[in-house]
């Protein structure tokens, strides 16, 4: 593992932000992320005035199919729901430029959040989703289960969006939810992570690559690229020559 990834990995660990930035092949951006079993008021608070993009949680595969966390685009376009509401016919996502299709799955709140907007809200929904996933992975505890024991403190819709790994990770999909759950594999921490994208301070676009790195730098942040993230895994994945 080459000195920088090492560094953002341990800082992972230890619950600090890193910056990971896609490729200018795809969005183009650069996203700010924390270990969402760490979120806090403070977590959010830097993510929604640092970043200015949208907040969300990046889940890995095997906590999505734990809970049974349908993929939305999977959702609006079942026969019954365009008969249904035929608005789903005229809305379908089919001309994403840099994707086949959505990451995003269910949005949550905690049930014991107010509006679930505030940063405590959000921290509160972040760090609970997180601590049960690893509490239902750790055990063995899927489908039926796991999904009641998901509804018993979560709602949706709420304020944290969901998206949701493909499956086959990094090697089908080089999206920001597949490198940062990735990040987290890294780290050997619970594949969900909370982040948001960074953009210029007028929000017209995506701060540039070279402005992030240098806001990362001012703050000892360490810096990534999605093919950082996905060399380190493979090495990780390579067999040993002994």
């Amino acid at each position: 593992m080459e000195a920088h990834v090492k560094r953002a990995v341990d800082a992972f660990k230890q619950g600090l932000p890193v910056c990971l930035f896609d490729s200018e092949k795809r969005e183009g951006e650069t996203d700010l992320l924390f270990p969402a079993s760490t979120a806090s008021p403070a977590t959010m608070r830097q993510l929604r005035k640092d970043c200015g993009g949208l907040l969300f949680l990046a889940i890995g595969d095997e906590v999505g199919e734990c809970f049974g966390l349908p993929f939305l685009q999977d959702l609006h376009t079942t026969d019954d729901a365009v008969d249904r509401h035929p608005v789903l016919h005229h809305l379908v996502t089919n001309d994403l430029r840099y994707d086949a299709r959505s990451a995003f799955t269910l949005s949550l709140n905690h049930r014991d959040t107010y509006t679930g907007i505030t940063d405590h809200d959000r921290a509160l929904t972040t760090r609970r989703f997180a601590e049960l996933a690893s509490a239902c992975l750790s055990e063995g505890v899927a489908g039926e289960p796991a999904m009641k024991r998901l509804g018993e403190e979560f709602r949706t819709p709420g304020h944290i969006p969901v998206c949701r790994e493909a499956k086959g990770g990094l090697a089908v999909r080089q999206g920001h939810t597949e490198l940062a759950v990735g990040l987290a594999r890294l780290a050997q921490t619970t594949p969900v992570v909370i982040g948001a994208e960074m953009l210029q301070p007028d929000g017209d676009h995506a701060l540039a690559v070279a402005e992030a790195r240098a806001w990362a730098a001012q703050r000892n942040i360490p810096f990534l690229e999605g093919a950082d993230v996905v060399a380190a895994l493979q090495g990780e994945a390579a067999p040993s020559s002994s």
